[in-house]
């Protein structure tokens, strides 16, 4: 018997392929006499191909609309325009990348991230550094917002005036184009955020509302009165609880209430309003054609929202972000998405998907080895990987230790609560240990968004801070010092060996520390992720080549982990299986390609620990072992041994 289910699947492939036969003939009249007859073949096969996907989505997020082919003719239109309007250099990338189409699980792929002003000073100036991420190994580099912002509180450049202009201290879109080109012809994509959440309420779009417009005001969500915000806010959390309570706040000029979810001046897009689509599909595809090859896509949990729910991580957040994944297969295959979701690890997975998006940030790593680094023992590492580290075929997650903002304790109570902590008070001790107040703690960090009442916060500090490097120094402790370096490299060495892309925070690779000048700018006082966020140090930098330096010590042996990474087959588009080493101090997994294996190591401890030799050989070791690491043979009869600290790579020898 046909169910109810699929007659509705059966009736919307009927209205699709009937959609697509009204469409062409009017894409085809606007654009075929502009583009020769084998363009014009190409993009009517992505059309063929992808369209289904983005039609089911559009409808089900738009469908019930009066005008709904009316919006569906416009955003394919958008869609081909932008196509035509396409660098034919990044009309070559799109064909090289649709016969390798999983060009980003390669293991020469390894991320660097910057603020373009505090690495560089400007975009123009950037492009004289590239030869900089070259040494290192860099092939991916994110540039953390570039747009127009407003003057003063902008959210470190999330609060977006115009997504195609360039903040005009850093350059022009002109400058980015060539920047873009730069890069990729030195074997460097170009990853930038798509703000897509919000605007800031500097924007034209916002400041047409604020005129009175009300098309634009339906650009956004408003409400005359408290009665819709109430109801709305019985079911939400705070997210920027010290900024302004609640969701929304009054903008008296209009006698309205504005949804804003983070900062009172980022005004929440309403994704209800099909306009607000095609506008958005408009400028993300502008950017696509800037050279973007990796579109971060910022604050994705958020953009849907439905009374009576958190306004979190909604269904149609998933099928607006499918319907631009579909759209940006046809118009720049060779671009490709990552999300950015600071929510239940259960829920990042979700949204991590060929047809979503095939790159997702994972701040369950990052939150994690922090936590392994504090408490010396992998057990809650090794029940969260075990369980939520895999992601479909296809897909990757960006690993990363430090980024822009802060570290938040982003695992699960599970995961915790399975190990026999209780979550809540595990959160404060890691609190209390990297902000220095717990005792004996290497780290100096500062609480970022800190409750007084409950203890719990989040972290800022630089990398090298939170590691020990700097209390070390200060104390003049060359022991400690050493241990601090081994932190670095070895949590390094876990992300350019594990499966996903690795991202290096610009100045970690040359162990810069804390930047306490930031409470003396008005701008960012109050601010402690500023901790984080200091000017790139070249004269510092200068020291990389002296491995008798903490500078040289840290980026010769990042260094010699990104070769290792990048040379090594078993690295490449490999298998990850985690494994139980039989000592709680020390993380261990497999990494698997056709014929080629490795076994890494990692010891959690400032002690020296052992491994059975017995256990590894049942894991198919032999007791004649190389560390590719260091390039040594290692003799194991009954126990390997660890020292404090040490990250190895082993093999069976030739």
């Amino acid at each position: 018997m046909t169910t109810a289910t699929s007659q509705d699947a059966n009736w919307l492939k009927r209205e699709c392929k009937s959609s697509l036969r009204r469409l062409l003939p009017i894409l085809e009249k606007d654009f075929k006499e502009r583009a020769d007859e084998a363009e014009w073949d190409t993009i009517q096969e992505r059309i063929q191909k992808h369209f289904p996907q983005f039609f089911e989505r559009f409808h089900a997020l738009y469908g019930k609309e009066y005008d709904f082919f009316y919006y569906l003719t416009d955003v394919l239109r958008s869609a081909t325009t932008m196509w035509h309007e396409r660098p034919d250099e990044l009309k070559a990338l799109d064909a090289l990348r649709e016969t390798d189409p999983e060009w980003y699980l390669s293991h020469r792929m390894v991320g660097s991230m910057c603020y373009v002003d505090l690495f560089a000073g400007d975009l123009q100036k950037l492009r004289t550094r590239i030869p900089y991420l070259k040494e290192l190994g860099i092939t991916y580099l994110h540039l953390m917002p570039v747009f127009k912002v407003p003057r003063g509180d902008n959210d470190g450049g999330y609060a977006v005036s115009s997504y195609r202009e360039i903040n005009p201290e850093l350059g022009s879109m002109e400058d980015l184009a060539e920047l873009a080109t730069d890069l990729r012809q030195n074997g460097i994509s170009l990853v930038l955020d798509f703000v897509f959440n919000h605007t800031s309420d500097e924007h034209e779009w916002a400041q047409k509302a604020l005129a009175g417009d009300e098309d634009y005001q339906d650009y956004y969500r408003m409400y005359p009165d408290r009665k819709i915000p109430d109801a709305f806010e019985q079911s939400m959390g705070e997210i920027f609880p010290e900024d302004h309570p609640g969701a929304f706040i009054y903008r008296n000029r209009i006698r309205k209430w504005v949804w804003t979810t983070f900062n009172n001046y980022q005004w929440d897009l309403n994704y209800e309003n099909p306009e607000v689509f095609v506008r958005m599909i408009q400028e993300m595809l502008f950017l696509a054609n800037q050279g973007v090859e990796i579109l971060r896509f910022d604050a994705v949990a958020f953009i849907w929202k439905r009374l009576g729910t958190n306004c979190q991580n909604l269904p149609e957040a998933h099928w607006v972000l499918q319907a631009f994944n579909a759209l940006a297969r046809i118009v720049a295959p060779a671009m490709v998405f990552k999300s950015e979701a600071i929510v239940h690890p259960d829920e990042v997975r979700k949204y991590v998907g060929v047809q979503e998006c095939p790159l997702s940030y994972n701040p369950q790593l990052m939150a994690l080895l922090w936590e392994a680094m504090a408490t010396r023992d992998v057990r809650v590492l090794n029940q969260a990987l075990h369980h939520r580290f895999q992601v479909p075929s296809g897909c990757s997650w960006v690993n990363y230790l430090r980024c822009h903002d802060d570290i938040g304790w982003a695992f699960a109570n599970d995961d915790v609560e399975a190990i026999g902590f209780n979550a809540g008070e595990h959160r404060r001790f890691l609190t209390r240990f990297y902000t220095g107040r717990f005792e004996n703690s290497f780290a100096r960090g500062a609480p970022f968004m800190e409750n007084p009442q409950t203890g719990d916060a989040r972290v800022s500090g630089m990398l090298a801070s939170l590691c020990g490097l700097e209390k070390a120094l200060g104390e003049k402790d060359d022991k400690e010092i050493d241990l601090a370096i081994r932190r670095i490299i070895m949590l390094h060495g876990i992300i350019f060996t594990m499966g996903g892309i690795p991202l290096i925070y610009m100045g970690d690779e040359i162990a810069m520390m804390n930047d306490y000048s930031y409470d003396r700018d008005p701008r960012k006082i109050g601010d402690s992720r500023w901790l984080h966020r200091p000017a790139f140090d070249w004269e510092r930098a200068e020291l990389r080549r002296d491995v008798d330096t903490p500078v040289g010590a840290v980026f010769q042996g990042l260094q010699r982990l990104i070769q290792l990474r990048q040379q090594n087959c078993a690295f490449n588009r490999a298998e990850t299986e985690f494994i139980e080493t039989g000592n709680k101090h020390v993380f261990g997994f497999f990494r698997n390609h056709d014929h080629h294996s490795v076994l890494v190591l990692a010891n959690f401890t400032e002690r020296t620990q052992t491994l059975e030799a017995r256990r590894l050989r049942q894991m198919g070791m032999r007791k004649t072992m190389v560390d590719l690491y260091e390039g040594q043979s290692i003799v194991a009869n009954q126990e390997l041994i660890m020292e404090p600290y040490q990250f190895m790579v082993l093999a069976r020898p030739a």
